[in-house]
């Protein structure tokens, strides 16, 4: 069952710093500028007309000085319009196409409970562009399984049956396989000016205990590789040419392996936690980021374990009540929400980063280290962009910790992903909200998460609706 009505997170003020950060980023302007504060509140506030008056009145010496934070606040406007681009008489009949007999109350009020994600912009409502797809996995009363469902849950178990009945190494990792896929990016003809040159980021893998072997097999350009960015690329530059779209494609291959650690394990060999070690002090802490461990957060979480002190059980308590509250939901632009975790708890939804970073936080906040990584999911039958955690118990070491893949009825499937993880696993992100290594310059299109690709030139970055990635799966091939 969701529970719509959570305890109140006051979190006005965190929105207005969070906000005011994403506007300044990629600037040396002095933080105290009078209209970085103007226009983070005339965001926040939905007054984007008169936000963008005050940047239009800046005196010459200032946009000069700050062009990277105005994009900016320009371009999260402009993301947050085309999200709330629905207006609500459009949203009404969109609904009624799929159920004719729906009320005006029932919409007021599923407006109220936010099944239906609402923003004032200007003075006008505008429904998310996603909401009617959302209320259908939202509200309870509409909600339906369907037989796709099942034969995804079949699969499912039988991976896990796999993993589980599989020897494991050291690392507790088996079914290793080596998969070949091809990345390509394209961007749009005429989106860049001819003759400018346009610098393209795209996901490699990264290497841990699950990740080894990454080989570049082909590319159609030279590559730079990111040395320090916790966001693994290889940059590509080319000429853009009047009329033609701008192409960049690479092969690449890599080795992964599935990871499973059972409940017994873990308290048998769990130890009391360092906590003078600087590494836990990083990973139990808040970020400055959407990690931001408040008051409120803490108690709540304090609520949920009650008087359980074990890390191995308060973890999977923090798990299973984010599970079991929060459905999964089609997200808005991750850079336009100021403080993450709060959102989820505040719409009572979130998707597999927004789930993922409030369990970081709430777990973090018990003094239990949590991280984040992300990149795609390979499954045969299934492939997507992904989100997850990892969660680190002293004596073990990192735990791959999905909290999305636990949003099932299904005890084994929850309960596995709970500390384990498949094979088909594509890991290109070990932090979030990190700058590219070459520095991308503008505000990227997500600038939390990274997994479709990046692009910008000299004049500004170059959006999703200017570009199209693609990741196909060449091949799978099991190493014995």
């Amino acid at each position: 069952m969701v529970v719509r009505k959570q305890k109140n997170m006051n979190i006005q003020h965190k929105i207005g710093i969070a906000l005011l950060g994403a506007i300044a980023m990629a600037t040396t302007l002095p933080a105290q500028a009078d209209w970085k504060s103007d226009v983070r509140d005339l965001i926040n506030e939905g007054e984007f007309t008169s936000a963008r008056a005050v940047i239009d009145a800046l005196p010459d010496r200032v946009k000069a000085d700050a062009p990277y934070a105005i994009d900016s606040a320009l371009k999260i406007m402009s993301r947050i319009e085309y999200d709330f681009s629905v207006t609500p008489d459009k949203g009404a009949a969109m609904v009624r196409e799929r159920r004719p007999e729906t009320t005006d109350a029932e919409l007021d009020r599923w407006v109220n409970d936010r099944y239906i994600e609402v923003k004032t912009i200007d003075g006008e409502q505008r429904w998310m562009r996603k909401a009617v797809r959302n209320l259908w996995l939202l509200n309870p009363d509409l909600v339906t399984v369907t037989a796709e469902d099942s034969v995804e849950l079949s699969n499912y178990l039988e991976c896990i049956k796999k993993i589980k009945n599989t020897p494991a190494d050291a690392n507790h990792c088996n079914n290793w396989q080596r998969i070949t896929l091809r990345f390509s990016f394209t961007i749009d003809a005429d989106a860049v000016p001819a003759g400018e040159q346009i610098h393209a980021w795209l996901p490699v893998p990264l290497a841990s205990q699950r990740q080894r072997n990454f080989r570049l097999i082909d590319s159609n350009r030279p590559v730079i590789y990111s040395q320090s960015s916790p966001h693994h690329t290889v940059m590509m530059s080319a000429t853009a040419e009047a009329g033609k779209p701008t192409h960049f494609e690479i092969t690449l291959s890599y080795e992964t392996a599935a990871q499973w650690f059972s409940r017994q394990y873990l308290l048998d060999h769990l130890k009391p936690y360092n906590t003078a070690d600087p590494e836990y002090i990083k990973y139990t802490g808040s970020d400055g980021r959407h990690i931001n461990i408040t008051d409120d957060l803490r108690e709540l979480a304090r609520d949920i374990v009650g008087g359980e002190d074990n890390p191995v059980y308060q973890s999977a308590l923090i798990y299973d009540w984010i599970v079991g509250r929060y459905p999964w939901a089609g997200a808005r632009d991750y850079g336009t929400i100021p403080d993450i975790p709060h959102y989820v708890i505040e719409n009572a939804h979130g998707d597999c980063g927004q789930v993922a970073l409030l369990y970081i936080t709430m777990v973090r906040s018990l003094g239990i280290p949590a991280r984040w990584e992300s990149g795609w999911m390979l499954h045969p039958w299934d492939k997507n962009w992904h989100d997850w955690a990892e969660t680190y118990f002293e004596g073990i070491g990192w735990v791959p910790t999905d909290v999305s893949f636990g949003r099932n009825p299904n005890l084994t499937k929850r309960t596995f992903y709970k500390t384990g993880i498949d094979m088909y696993r594509y890991a290109t992100n070990s932090d979030y909200g990190c700058a590219l290594d070459p520095v991308k310059r503008y505000l990227r299109c997500d600038p939390v998460d990274f997994q479709a690709g990046e692009a910008e030139w000299r004049g500004g970055n170059i959006e999703m609706t200017q570009f199209k990635s693609k990741l196909d799966v060449l091949s799978i091939e099991p190493i014995e």
